[in-house]
């Protein structure tokens, strides 16, 4: 067995992947009627793929966790690298994580954050959006973001953003507030600092002055009328609607299709960004 073979094993084991890197499933032990998917596809950049994926069921004492997180990195690999390794290990390890969730979460996000700026000597100036969805018992889903990759929840075949999309102009006042500022150049979106499309990001040391790595928290309860969720990095988003993404997969029983359909789709659609994405469904 060569060492990528072995490595690919490794993680399947602990969820982050499939014998294909790109593409995985699994499902829960505690409910079989919720499942996942994942597919991942690289951009038409000339750099390598930044977009990294979490999506596993984790048994924690007699509690089972789904975690599920898309990382998309930009000038970087290291980072959402890291917070895919990291991450979720931090937020499990904090003592009030199944008393105060939220308050967990935040505290987590910071400390992950601060361990990034630490290591930017290694990691570069880059950095990296996230979105987590924690699925606690199969009941309660507790979704955390910063940056612009989403998570959407579809009930009774209505599709519903769980997280915020942290776009410069909408954060303008808070950048200035830092001392910063947002570019607003004629056929360019707007950027913080003339740079980054995005007002909230791990790392970017560079711009963590002007930037900030607090996450935006939704807690959804899980009933009857959930049919399924949505992860997805902004590759995705860019050219399809949270409505549309959910009318595309809401016949597809099958995760991994589903997941696979969405990327198939953007792609059909001029996406040229890395596209990731995770569905999982209930029924």
């Amino acid at each position: 067995m060569t060492g990528r073979e072995i490595l690919l094993k490794m993680k399947e084991k602990v969820g982050l992947g499939s014998s294909d890197p790109d593409s995985g499933k699994g499902k829960s032990k505690m409910s079989k009627n919720i499942t996942h998917g994942f597919h991942l596809v690289k951009g038409k950049s000339h750099h390598p793929m930044e977009d990294y994926v979490v999506a596993q069921f984790k048994p924690v004492d007699d509690h089972e966790l789904g975690l599920f997180a898309i990382f998309d990195g930009h000038l970087s690999h290291d980072v959402p690298n890291y917070l895919r390794s990291h991450l979720f290990e931090n937020i499990l390890k904090e003592p009030d994580f199944w008393t105060e969730t939220e308050k967990a979460i935040r505290k987590a996000y910071r400390i992950t954050d601060d361990k990034i700026l630490e290591k930017a000597v290694d990691f570069g100036k880059g950095g990296s959006t996230a979105v987590t969805a924690i699925l606690i018992n199969g009941q309660k889903l507790v979704v955390a973001n910063v940056g612009d990759s989403r998570a959407v929840i579809c009930k009774n075949g209505v599709a519903k953003q769980l997280s915020i999309d942290h776009e410069p102009s909408m954060e303008r006042e808070s950048i200035e507030e830092r001392g910063g500022f947002v570019s607003n150049f004629p056929g360019d979106v707007p950027r913080v600092d003339g740079q980054l499309a995005v007002a909230r990001a791990f790392g970017d040391k560079s711009l963590k002055k002007h930037l900030s790595s607090e996450p935006h928290i939704t807690v959804e309860p899980i009933d009857d009328q959930t049919e399924f969720i949505i992860l997805a990095s902004d590759g995705l988003w860019k050219v399809m609607s949270n409505q549309e993404a959910a009318d595309c997969i809401r016949e597809i029983k099958d995760a991994r299709s589903a997941a696979k359909l969405l990327t198939e789709e953007a792609l059909n659609r001029k996406s040229s960004d890395d596209i990731s994405c995770i569905v999982v469904r209930f029924r």
